[in-house]
């Protein structure tokens, strides 16, 4: 296999002689120029017409020739440039024409600059023939680059080129005896035809016995350099993407080792990064060691802190935390050492995310002195990332910084500021990788403040127009979030289909897969929560705590589905000793106001459903202060309607009924059931408890008692929509009681029988 020349850049060598010499009408010239440019240019994409029949479609084979260059006329009658093609292609009759064609190349080339001052300088002009292909062109820095390639071959690579020219052009013998019956001559070597050697002498099976091969139609395809950009743009396309290689170019490099291609180095980072995403830790990391090793030998210590960042990155991933932080400190050191600035920025921008990521190795990256607190570590790398101009890492920086502020409980206003700015930078610097992060963030941003249809169409906006060109990780995100979202309104078979749809690239990553089956469980003991199906829900939470927390917040969720089992189940008080367990974990690892006041909120609905409702007193009005000045306003309501239970309590059933009645429009708006079913619950309480205040049969008793019959009804609505049984029974029970009250005993009989046949549906639902 030859370093540069193939085949197919010998043939483009030859469309260019033929576009030289004036045969190629004006009107056919553009689509000429631009089908070689196409080939030529590496940043050009292969236009619809570059489409081959055989397995090695990224290589130009004669059938794409002859369907681009067969339908232009040239000028002389009669013939096509394909025609052309053809015949300067069978001129090529021995290996030394082959060798000629190439050395007399730079005649299609305009004079150099030296030549045009000698002969401004002597008077004279050059003899030597000068084509009008400029130098500097696209096409002239081909035509040179051929021609210093050649020059460089040994004797065997030069020989071997030419026969592999030979089969090559070999389909097209039939077309030109066709067009030209008078020149036919030998499909092998004129010079041994012209010695009355036929293709059965021994000397012709010597030179020649290599294209009888059965592969020998792809030796010769492809060159090192060719296999090289291949490689890089498949790097390119798993490190940007966060995917594995496709069984489609696995394949196909594994063609290339077999008919003979040499896999440069950069195979053994391509193999590491395939099998550290399909969860090889081992091969993952005998291919990491083996590209570094190779590449230490000729690049001495230029690539080394890259080899201990990747290290560190698939320690981190592969649960190794205690090594993967020295990795790093170690990069970092080597990045000064060789004042790398964009490693280096990597390494502090990873160190800052992985104590993010992992809250229980803070304690270790402050004691390695690498980054101050998390405000500071923030100021650093904007810093940095301003002065080497490293846009994608600064707003990245940026969404963490909205990000913190948002767990820190900061001006909303900043935190938009932040996420502006990093949607505008990724305008302006065309920095298309971070604007799935950027929605996802403003996504969660609209949703701590209570907007919910603007954070699912952020999802949407994200994956109808991003998602194509998107991080996995991102559009597994993506998905997750607007899954749960359909959770929380009730809508669980269609998150269930938007789960399971999700594109198989992704589903081919280990961690992806992971998270993927992990956040579907959680979604699935909700809905088992709901349906009052206690034993399969418990038997999915153990299940899922076996299988390991992917990320530190749905280890958070998954607390809260183990204190609302335990709640069900009636055990308040292990319940209320998880809480605190909970409290304590999430002030070491989640320092957000969302956890805290979830929780405390938490706490106190278990102190009310244990009948001492008064002693969350505190506790309610303390995360009401939190979620208020946080702007955390779903947290604010659900303090709200515990508020209102404990003002039902007290008897001051019209300041809980104030209370209700503020926040439910909102609560409505942020479209979670399962929050608006209990405050409807709640306002139905205090209704009645204003109609028992009245006078009895009263116009305003009867008024209340209607509203608190409207109330219920929309609760049990809410409570069916995400398929409660239990609070869809609730709210039966306390009908059947209004009616029973008011001597409605049909009714109340009624609703009676539909509260044991809906217990029984969901009783043989189980079954």
């Amino acid at each position: 296999m030859g370093r540069y020349l193939t085949p197919a850049k010998i043939t483009l060598l030859i469309v260019a002689f033929v576009y030289s010499e004036d045969v190629v009408p004006t009107s056919a010239a553009t689509k000429v120029l631009t089908f070689l440019l196409d080939h030529i240019l590496p940043a050009n994409k292969a236009s619809d017409t570059t489409i081959a029949t055989n397995e090695y479609d990224h290589v130009l084979s004669i059938s794409v020739l002859e369907s681009t260059l067969s339908s232009h006329p040239s000028a002389r009658p009669g013939r096509s440039v394909y025609d052309l093609l053809l015949k300067r292609l069978w001129a090529i009759d021995c290996s030394h024409a082959l060798d000629a064609f190439i050395t007399n190349l730079p005649c299609l080339l305009t004079k150099t600059r030296e030549q045009l001052l000698r002969e401004r300088e002597t008077g004279e002009e050059s003899l030597e023939p000068h084509g009008r292909i400029l130098r500097t062109s696209p096409l002239g820095a081909f035509i040179r680059r051929c021609h210093l390639e050649y020059t460089r071959l040994q004797f065997q690579d030069s020989i071997a080129l030419w026969q592999d020219f030979i089969s090559y052009r070999l389909p097209t013998r039939q077309a030109f005896e066709k067009k030209n019956p008078s020149d036919s001559k030998s499909a092998l070597d004129a010079t041994l035809a012209n010695m009355h050697i036929d293709s059965s002498h021994h000397l012709a099976q010597i030179m020649y016995a290599r294209l009888a091969d059965e592969d020998q139609d792809h030796h010769g395809a492809f060159s090192i350099y060719d296999v090289e950009k291949l490689m890089e743009f498949q790097v390119a396309e798993l490190q940007r993407l966060g995917g594995r290689l496709p069984d489609g170019m696995r394949s196909r490099l594994d063609q290339m080792a077999k008919a003979g291609t040499v896999v440069p180095k950069l195979g053994h980072y391509l193999s590491f990064l395939d099998s550290w995403r399909a969860g090889d830790f081992a091969s993952a990391l005998d291919n990491l060691h083996r590209y570094f090793d190779y590449a230490m030998q000729t690049r001495e210590r230029a690539f080394y802190q890259y080899a201990l960042l990747n290290l560190a990155i698939l320690q981190s991933d592969f649960g190794s935390y205690g090594e993967a932080l020295p990795a790093m400190q170690e990069a970092i050191a080597v990045a000064r050492e060789n004042k790398d600035i964009t490693c280096l920025n990597f390494c502090m921008s990873w160190v800052y995310h992985f104590g993010r990521s992992f809250p229980q190795e803070r304690k270790n990256i402050r004691m390695s002195g690498i980054l101050g607190s998390e405000v500071e570590g923030l100021a650093f790398l904007k810093s940095r990332a301003k002065d080497a101009e490293m846009w994608s890492l600064l707003s990245t920086t940026l969404l963490s910084e909205a990000k913190l502020g948002l767990q820190y409980g900061d001006s909303l206003a900043s935190v938009f500021e932040n996420i502006t700015k990093a949607a505008h930078l990724n305008v302006v610097k065309s920095s298309q990788s971070v604007t799935g992060p950027t929605l996802l963030m403003k996504g969660a941003a609209y949703s701590r403040v209570g907007l919910t249809h603007l954070s699912w169409w952020c999802g949407q906006a994200f994956l109808r127009c991003h998602a194509k060109d998107a991080p996995m990780e991102d559009l597994l995100k993506c998905n997750c979030r607007m899954a749960g979202l359909l959770v929380q309104r009730g809508r669980n078979t269609e998150a269930m289909e938007l789960l399971n749809g999700m594109p198989p690239r992704v589903l081919r990553v280990l961690k992806f897969q992971n998270y993927l089956s992990f956040y579907a469980g959680l979604l699935k003991v909700r809905t088992f929560l709901h349906r009052d199906d206690l034993d399969a829900a418990e038997h999915l939470l153990a299940l899922l705590a076996g299988q390991g927390v992917p990320e530190a917040e749905m280890g958070f969720s998954l607390s809260l589905l183990e204190i609302d089992l335990l709640m069900r189940r009636g055990n308040l008080t292990k319940a209320l000793e998880r809480v605190e367990a909970a409290v304590e974990e999430g002030h070491q690892e989640i320092n957000d106001i969302a956890v805290q006041t979830r929780l405390m909120n938490l706490k106190a609905r278990i102190l009310a459903e244990s009948g001492h409702p008064l002693k969350g007193f505190s506790l309610v009005m303390r995360a009401a202060q939190i979620a208020y000045r946080g702007r955390l306003l779903p947290s604010l309501w659900e303090s709200v309607g515990l508020l209102a239970n404990i003002l039902n309590e007290l008897r001051e059933f019209g300041a809980a009924t104030d209370l209700l009645q503020s926040i439910l429009p909102q609560v409505l708006e942020f479209q979670d059931c399962d929050l608006a079913a209990r405050s409807y619950g709640l306002l139905a309480d205090a209704n009645m408890g204003m109609a028992g205040s009245e006078q009895e049969q009263s116009i305003k008793q009867k008024e209340l008692i209607s509203k608190a019959m409207e109330n219920v009804d929309h609760a049990y609505l809410q409570f069916r929509y995400i398929e409660d049984l239990r609070g869809q029974l609730e709210m039966l029970k306390k009908k059947a009681t209004i009616m029973h009250w008011r001597g409605d005993l049909m009714l109340a009989n009624d609703i009676a029988t539909q509260y044991l046949d809906l217990e029984k549906q969901y009783r043989t639902r189980r079954v």
